[in-house]
Protein backbone atom coordinates (compact mmCIF):
# COMPACT_ATOMS: atom_id res chain seq x y z
CA UNK A 1 0.00 0.00 0.00
CA UNK A 2 2.75 2.41 0.88
CA UNK A 3 4.34 2.20 -2.58
CA UNK A 4 0.95 2.84 -4.20
CA UNK A 5 0.44 5.98 -2.10
CA UNK A 6 3.98 7.16 -2.89
CA UNK A 7 3.38 6.55 -6.61
CA UNK A 8 0.12 8.52 -6.51
CA UNK A 9 1.84 11.38 -4.68
CA UNK A 10 4.67 11.40 -7.24
CA UNK A 11 2.16 11.38 -10.12
CA UNK A 12 0.24 14.27 -8.55
CA UNK A 13 3.49 16.22 -8.08
CA UNK A 14 4.56 15.66 -11.67
CA UNK A 15 1.13 16.62 -12.94
CA UNK A 16 1.09 19.78 -10.81
CA UNK A 17 4.58 20.74 -12.02
CA UNK A 18 3.60 20.16 -15.64
CA UNK A 19 0.43 22.20 -15.18
CA UNK A 20 2.43 25.11 -13.73
CA UNK A 21 4.75 25.04 -16.76
CA UNK A 22 1.74 24.92 -19.10
CA UNK A 23 0.19 27.93 -17.33
CA UNK A 24 3.43 29.90 -17.68
CA UNK A 25 3.73 28.99 -21.36
CA UNK A 26 0.16 30.18 -21.88
CA UNK A 27 1.04 33.53 -20.32
CA UNK A 28 4.25 33.99 -22.32
CA UNK A 29 2.90 32.64 -25.62
CA UNK A 30 -0.50 34.28 -25.61
CA UNK A 31 -2.60 35.86 -28.30
CA UNK A 32 -0.22 38.78 -28.96
CA UNK A 33 2.64 36.43 -29.87
CA UNK A 34 0.47 33.88 -31.69
CA UNK A 35 -1.30 36.50 -33.79
CA UNK A 36 1.95 38.19 -34.83
CA UNK A 37 3.69 34.91 -35.68
CA UNK A 38 0.62 33.61 -37.54
CA UNK A 39 0.29 36.82 -39.55
CA UNK A 40 3.93 36.81 -40.66
CA UNK A 41 4.09 33.04 -41.28
CA UNK A 42 1.05 32.77 -43.52
CA UNK A 43 1.83 36.08 -45.22
CA UNK A 44 5.25 34.71 -46.19
CA UNK A 45 3.73 31.60 -47.77
CA UNK A 46 1.35 33.55 -50.00
CA UNK A 47 3.68 36.47 -50.75
CA UNK A 48 6.50 34.18 -51.86
CA UNK A 49 4.04 32.31 -54.07
CA UNK A 50 2.93 35.61 -55.58
CA UNK A 51 6.52 36.61 -56.30
CA UNK A 52 6.98 33.50 -58.45
CA UNK A 53 4.19 34.72 -60.73
CA UNK A 54 5.60 38.12 -61.66
CA UNK A 55 8.35 39.76 -63.64
CA UNK A 56 9.55 42.91 -61.98
CA UNK A 57 7.25 44.22 -59.27
CA UNK A 58 3.75 43.27 -60.45
CA UNK A 59 3.81 42.31 -64.12
CA UNK A 60 2.18 38.89 -64.38
CA UNK A 61 4.69 36.61 -66.10
CA UNK A 62 4.11 34.43 -69.14
CA UNK A 63 4.88 31.47 -66.90
CA UNK A 64 2.02 32.41 -64.58
CA UNK A 65 -0.41 32.57 -67.48
CA UNK A 66 0.77 29.14 -68.62
CA UNK A 67 0.44 27.78 -65.09
CA UNK A 68 -3.16 28.93 -64.82
CA UNK A 69 -3.97 27.73 -68.34
CA UNK A 70 -2.27 24.32 -68.25
CA UNK A 71 -2.01 23.21 -64.61
CA UNK A 72 -4.35 25.10 -62.29
CA UNK A 73 -7.37 25.21 -64.64
CA UNK A 74 -9.58 27.05 -62.15
CA UNK A 75 -13.20 26.67 -63.27
CA UNK A 76 -15.53 29.54 -64.21
CA UNK A 77 -12.78 32.14 -64.59
CA UNK A 78 -10.65 32.58 -67.72
CA UNK A 79 -7.03 31.73 -66.97
CA UNK A 80 -5.82 35.26 -67.80
CA UNK A 81 -8.16 36.81 -65.23
CA UNK A 82 -7.45 34.10 -62.65
CA UNK A 83 -3.71 34.70 -63.03
CA UNK A 84 -4.13 38.41 -62.34
CA UNK A 85 -6.54 37.96 -59.44
CA UNK A 86 -4.42 35.36 -57.69
CA UNK A 87 -1.15 37.20 -58.27
CA UNK A 88 -2.45 40.50 -56.94
CA UNK A 89 -4.20 38.81 -54.01
CA UNK A 90 -0.98 36.99 -53.11
CA UNK A 91 0.74 40.37 -52.88
CA UNK A 92 -1.94 42.57 -51.32
CA UNK A 93 -3.37 40.40 -48.55
CA UNK A 94 -0.01 39.25 -47.15
CA UNK A 95 1.18 42.86 -46.94
CA UNK A 96 -2.02 43.76 -45.09
CA UNK A 97 -1.52 40.80 -42.73
CA UNK A 98 2.03 41.81 -41.87
CA UNK A 99 0.83 45.34 -41.14
CA UNK A 100 -2.11 43.96 -39.19
CA UNK A 101 -4.50 46.03 -41.29
CA UNK A 102 -7.85 44.57 -42.34
CA UNK A 103 -6.59 41.34 -40.82
CA UNK A 104 -9.88 39.49 -40.68
CA UNK A 105 -10.77 40.46 -44.26
CA UNK A 106 -7.30 39.44 -45.47
CA UNK A 107 -7.46 36.12 -43.61
CA UNK A 108 -10.89 35.45 -45.11
CA UNK A 109 -9.65 36.23 -48.63
CA UNK A 110 -6.64 33.95 -48.27
CA UNK A 111 -8.83 31.25 -46.72
CA UNK A 112 -11.00 31.47 -49.84
CA UNK A 113 -7.91 31.12 -52.03
CA UNK A 114 -6.85 28.14 -49.96
CA UNK A 115 -10.23 26.50 -50.50
CA UNK A 116 -10.05 27.05 -54.26
CA UNK A 117 -6.54 25.59 -54.36
CA UNK A 118 -7.63 22.63 -52.25
CA UNK A 119 -10.79 21.73 -54.15
CA UNK A 120 -9.88 22.65 -57.72
CA UNK A 121 -6.11 22.63 -58.09
CA UNK A 122 -4.28 20.34 -55.64
CA UNK A 123 -6.80 18.20 -53.74
CA UNK A 124 -4.10 15.79 -52.54
CA UNK A 125 -2.22 18.59 -50.77
CA UNK A 126 -4.78 18.79 -47.96
CA UNK A 127 -2.19 18.55 -45.11
CA UNK A 128 -0.52 21.74 -46.36
CA UNK A 129 -3.82 23.50 -46.97
CA UNK A 130 -5.12 22.46 -43.55
CA UNK A 131 -2.07 24.03 -41.91
CA UNK A 132 -2.70 27.26 -43.84
CA UNK A 133 -6.38 27.15 -42.88
CA UNK A 134 -5.46 26.70 -39.22
CA UNK A 135 -3.40 29.88 -39.19
CA UNK A 136 -6.00 31.82 -41.17
CA UNK A 137 -8.92 30.62 -39.03
CA UNK A 138 -7.09 31.73 -35.88
CA UNK A 139 -6.63 35.21 -37.34
CA UNK A 140 -10.22 35.32 -38.57
CA UNK A 141 -11.53 34.39 -35.14
CA UNK A 142 -9.13 36.30 -32.89
CA UNK A 143 -7.92 39.20 -35.02
CA UNK A 144 -4.51 40.78 -35.49
CA UNK A 145 -3.55 41.24 -31.86
CA UNK A 146 -2.12 44.30 -30.15
CA UNK A 147 0.89 44.72 -32.45
CA UNK A 148 -1.15 45.83 -35.45
CA UNK A 149 -2.61 48.76 -37.30
CA UNK A 150 -6.06 47.28 -36.69
CA UNK A 151 -5.56 47.75 -32.95
CA UNK A 152 -4.11 51.24 -33.41
CA UNK A 153 -7.17 52.20 -35.49
CA UNK A 154 -9.63 50.54 -33.11
CA UNK A 155 -10.65 47.88 -35.65
CA UNK A 156 -11.59 44.45 -34.42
Amino acid sequence: MNSIATSATTDAGLRAGWNRLADRAGLVIGHPVLALVDRVAIAAVFFMSGRTKVDGWLEVSDGAYALFRDEYKVPLIPHEIAAHLATYAEHLFPILLVLGLATRLSALALLGMTAVIQFFVYPDAWPTHLSWAGLLLYLLARGAGPVSLDRALGIK
